[in-house]
């Protein structure tokens, strides 16, 4: 069934290529699908184009769809081009002639609009919230281990000290970053294009205000071909708001892949997180963070796949535009899960303490030291000869005492002040 087709038939091979794979990917939008009917059958009803008896024969239909959609029992068959003209085939079926009044003043364009919009907005809160009970993980950590000194690299050479505290909580407040992001993505999907139709309105009297509201949609769409456009705008929103996260979250894993290494051994994990080697009984691999990695890099390339998808599309609807579902669909279920099991893993991460006894990193303190030179007065120039000197003719002995160093930044108020900036983000 073809919501578009009148007598005329579609060889199975044209059927098989433009349907694609989007009976899977409507399975996450089916729900949605199923809200936004409910929402514009009412409204229907509103405005005389549906008697309120009707109007609420169709809502327990699609009650009953929607709640079958959500325990993940809804199936598209194949005799189905998607969720629309499955679900228009079971109101059909159960209420005869009524059910053909459901698509009355919309057009598959803006129901798959809609129903996009508010997956978008319920997948971002989710992953709003999974980055916050990871952030909430790091913070934890920096607390817990503000005090343990970890050498700084700069072009992978030993440059100055550092702390697990300080390392755990720099990501954390790059969450706080991608957080702004994320809420932008959600102001651009909170706005309703249901009643835009094909791009170009409706002559029925409709009320986009009253789908707006019943919807929980902070705007509506007011120009109808503005509506339609935000077909791939808003994947590709959505888009670079995961792939701050992703950046993210790609660098701490490649961070805890480099400090699993023997020659780094800053960090381990148990043997049940780690994985092994087919002939080398000894590896102990961090395949769990490689993957992770591996996934956000992908996602990173989204935003770029997208704008070369929809770069020199005119306005409105044109069918390349369904191929940005599955990517992004995809994309969230990757993120979501990359965060899930970043957590997961990073609450057994063990530190290894004095690092910084071991010879490599005698110089490690050396800046402090000039410092503490150019305090009592020498110029800082003088003092960054004197220093170079002293390590070249062997003459300098390191104090590594954490007191005359950088890190005594890392206190309580600067925790206290990022956990503070994380949660005037989450109001916005």
């Amino acid at each position: 069934m073809k919501l578009w087709q009148k007598n005329q038939t579609t060889h199975d091979k044209i059927d098989r290529f433009t349907v694609g794979k989007d009976r899977v990917y409507d399975l996450h939008l089916a729900a949605y699908d199923c809200e936004a009917s409910i929402a514009h059958a009412q409204m229907l009803a509103q405005v005389g184009l549906l008697s309120p008896e009707e109007a609420e024969q169709l809502t327990q239909v699609l009650e009953g769809l929607k709640n079958e959609a959500e325990k993940g029992n809804f199936v598209i068959e194949s005799e189905f081009e998607d969720m629309h003209s499955k679900i228009e085939f079971v109101l059909t079926e159960k209420l005869g002639d009524l059910g053909k009044k459901i698509h009355t003043a919309r057009s598959r364009n803006d129901q798959v609009l809609v129903a996009l919009h508010l997956y978008f907005k319920k997948e971002i809160e989710t992953l709003k919230a999974l980055t916050k009970t990871f952030f909430d993980l790091l913070m934890n950590l920096a607390e817990q281990h503000k005090a343990h000194l970890m050498p700084g690299y700069t072009h992978f050479q030993v440059a100055m000290p550092s702390s697990f505290g300080l390392w755990f909580s720099a990501y954390a407040e790059s969450l706080i970053d991608d957080m702004i992001l994320l809420n932008a993505a959600y102001q651009v999907v909170d706005q309703n294009p249901l009643g835009s139709a094909a791009g170009y309105g409706s002559s029925f009297p409709i009320d986009r205000k009253a789908t707006t509201n019943s919807l929980g949609f902070g705007d509506l769409k007011y120009n109808v071909i503005a509506a339609q456009m935000s077909r791939g705008k808003a994947e590709k929103t959505v888009a670079i708001g995961m792939s701050a996260v992703a950046a993210t979250l790609s660098k701490l894993a490649m961070d805890i892949c480099l400090y699993m290494g023997q020659e780094h051994h800053f960090i381990h994990f148990p043997d049940e997180l780690t994985t092994g080697s087919s002939i080398m009984p000894h590896k102990k691999n961090p395949d769990v963070f490689e993957l992770i990695r591996g996934k956000c890099n992908l996602i990173q390339g989204l935003p770029s796949q997208l704008n070369l998808l929809m770069g020199n599309l005119p306005s409105g609807y044109h069918r390349e535009m369904q191929l940005a579902k599955g990517p992004i669909i995809e994309a969230i279920e990757d993120i979501k899960s990359c965060l899930e099991l970043f957590t997961f893993s990073l609450k057994e991460i063990e530190i290894r303490e004095n690092l910084l006894d071991d010879d490599k990193y005698q110089f490690i303190f050396s800046v402090d030291t000039l410092n503490e030179w150019v305090k009592e007065g020498m110029p800082f120039r003088e003092a960054y000869k004197k220093m170079g000197e002293a390590i070249a003719t062997g003459n300098y002995t390191p104090k590594k005492d954490i007191s005359h160093t950088h890190l005594g930044s890392l206190g309580n108020l600067a925790l206290d002040s990022i956990r503070a900036k994380m949660e005037a983000v989450l109001k916005k």
